[in-house]
């Protein structure tokens, strides 16, 4: 099985974070925490996977260390970092659709605004240092991936970090679950209800209702898909702590070799890397082409010609770095300089 290019993959995440840079300003304003956590958690993974696409393209050289570490703590975070922003969004369409009269006080928005934080935050960090328990190396350099966590397939690893996404999904899917119900008994008075979610209006409420039904749609198999999977391939039984981080302080380089001619490995690489990319996807298209974004379109219609420049030059980098590892030296420096030059070439 092989995994698309480099190049592709680059192109896209870069796509992903720009969608999801842009439509923050509005929901900044509206004050909706949950999107807000979910564009930022999105939008920070793509950045994040299109300049490791970038940096270890043909090669898998330890480079930043300390990049490496925050990198993994982060990618640890976002499986379930994702997953705690839907489960903020349908706590808050849940709170919605049973109010039952008067506007929120000043004090229960700003104790909901706190709440929703801890969840979109506190969460992945639970999961950072619970991964650790587990964790058989600092972390682990794939080549044409970059650095990935490490985690000893032994039986307390399905609990404490592939289990989260699985949980998590099922609190958001209990709230969804009644969210539906009571809108569907009372809605006749939807316009009501919605006046009292501070930023909504009723076509913004139905765009969340759907994101987040299709969230769940797609979160509990897969999940549970790559829980079923580690167990497939056997888990080995917990020794010790000292035992688990014995040879912690190795960093283990991968040849693409032996990964990408591994089903499991390249499943689970690619899922990780294209997941980010198609979340940033969908969520521009159920609000970036709503009635607020058409708003700030002559803003936006600026940042993007700007993003994409800033992406011609990106694609021009990719090339010239990729250049570095496959020519002679000279040949190198002549493709360094072209690579440049035609970075900045329209620039001028």
């Amino acid at each position: 099985m092989q995994p698309p290019p480099n190049e592709l993959y680059t192109t896209f995440s870069f796509i992903g974070f720009v969608m999801c840079a842009i439509p923050m300003y509005w929901h900044l304003q509206a004050r909706n925490i949950g999107t807000c956590l979910f564009m930022t958690w999105t939008g920070l993974g793509c950045l994040i996977q299109c300049i490791n696409s970038i940096v270890w393209n043909k090669n898998m050289i330890n480079r930043a260390p300390v990049y490496c570490d925050i990198v993994i703590h982060i990618q640890i975070g976002l499986s379930s970092a994702i997953l705690a922003c839907f489960l903020c969004i349908n706590r808050r369409l849940y709170k919605i659709t049973t109010h039952q009269g008067g506007m929120d006080t000043r004090e229960e928005k700003r104790r909901g605004m706190i709440v929703d934080l801890l969840i979109g935050l506190g969460i992945p960090i639970l999961q950072m240092v619970a991964q650790y328990v587990v964790s058989g190396c600092r972390y682990l350099i794939f080549e044409d991936f970059g650095p990935y966590h490490c985690t000893v397939p032994n039986i307390p690893a399905p609990f404490l970090v592939a289990a989260w996404p699985v949980m998590i999904g099922s609190v958001s899917l209990v709230y969804c679950v009644r969210s539906i119900y009571h809108l569907y008994k009372r809605q006749s008075q939807l316009s009501e209800m919605i006046s009292f979610g501070c930023g909504l209006n009723r076509s913004f409420y139905i765009r969340l209702m759907i994101l987040a039904g299709v969230e769940i749609l797609g979160t509990i198999p897969l999940a549970s898909f790559f829980i079923a999977m580690d167990i497939k391939q056997g888990l080995e039984p917990w020794v010790s702590w000292a035992d688990v981080h014995s040879n912690y302080s190795v960093i283990a380089q991968v040849p693409s070799i032996f990964w990408k001619h591994n089903l499991y490995p390249t499943l689970g690489l690619e899922m990780s890397h294209w997941v980010l990319v198609l979340c940033a996807f969908i969520f521009f298209a159920f609000f970036g082409f709503g009635e607020e974004a058409l708003h700030q379109l002559p803003s936006r219609v600026q940042v993007a010609s700007q993003s994409f420049r800033l992406l011609h030059i990106v694609w021009h980098f990719h090339r010239a770095i990729a250049c570095h590892f496959v020519f002679t030296p000279n040949e190198e420096q002549s493709w360094w300089r072209q690579g440049l030059r035609g970075a900045f070439k329209n620039e001028a």
